[in-house]
């Protein structure tokens, strides 16, 4: 970089100092912005790559489970919806994706028998499944950019009222960020078909996801769930009409 100066009389030495000084403190500002521009840009590319790599550990994790397929993109944009609007930033955000995509990642240590098995699963067998939440801590606890995202793998079966697995955590106790996907899972969970039932209509699962408000969910986060979907039936009907009136 070169600087021009145009004066009537020579500088003094202490003057030309002062403009050398001056000089290299704006080359270090520029190259300090050019560094911190490519260490951003560097930052973004690794964070688009962690993110590819949990989509797929999380397609995968859905191929295995035949009867889930897709599940864990459906819960992971409705948890994304309800977390915004209950305050998270956008860094925040970004971990409670990735524990969204990976809540079931512990589900790779339980067997074909259990994990696919067409009808109910017996005593036994259960506490064999409700090990998965801990397999999934273990799992993801040694890899230092998921620190922030255990939340949800971890905690996403416990309960309001302290009846849930696995360390029977009770209220606010339990993450915020798990509570919402608590909330979500079953949600998509009811609303899916199985093996052993029918899927539940819209109707249905939120009734019960209200009835179990206080109990097994967290009250302000079944009101931002239902207000949500109250929200989107509201703009869905505003454009079905809007749609007639130009028919």
């Amino acid at each position: 970089m070169a600087i021009t100066l145009l004066a009537s009389e020579p500088f003094s030495a202490a003057t030309i100092e002062l403009l050398r000084a001056t000089t290299e403190m704006i080359g270090n500002a520029l190259h300090r912005t050019e560094l911190f521009e490519k260490v951003q840009q560097a930052n973004a590319e690794l964070c688009q790559a962690y993110d590819a790599t949990i989509e797929g550990w999380a397609r995968a994790l859905d191929l295995r489970d035949h009867e889930t397929e897709g599940h864990s993109r459906r819960v992971t944009e409705l948890t994304m919806q309800i977390a915004a609007r209950m305050g998270f930033g956008a860094e925040e955000l970004v971990y409670i994706r990735w524990g969204a995509l990976l809540h079931d990642i512990g589900k790779m240590g339980i067997p074909d028998a259990i994990l696919r098995k067409p009808g109910p699963l017996d005593e036994q067998e259960w506490a064999i499944m409700r090990t998965h939440p801990t397999l999934a801590f273990e799992l993801l606890r040694p890899i230092s950019f998921l620190a922030s995202a255990l939340d949800i793998p971890w905690c996403h079966h416990e309960k309001w009222d302290g009846t849930g697995y696995p360390r029977g955590l009770r209220g606010k106790e339990i993450p915020l960020a798990a509570r919402i996907f608590a909330v979500v899972d079953v949600y998509d969970a009811l609303t899916g078909d199985r093996p052993y039932r029918a899927a539940w209509s819209h109707e249905r699962a939120l009734s019960y996801i209200r009835e179990q408000s206080g109990r097994r969910f967290d009250p302000q986060v079944v009101a931002v769930f239902a207000s949500l979907f109250a929200t989107q039936a509201s703009l869905v009907s505003q454009s079905a009409s809007k749609d007639s009136s130009h028919a």
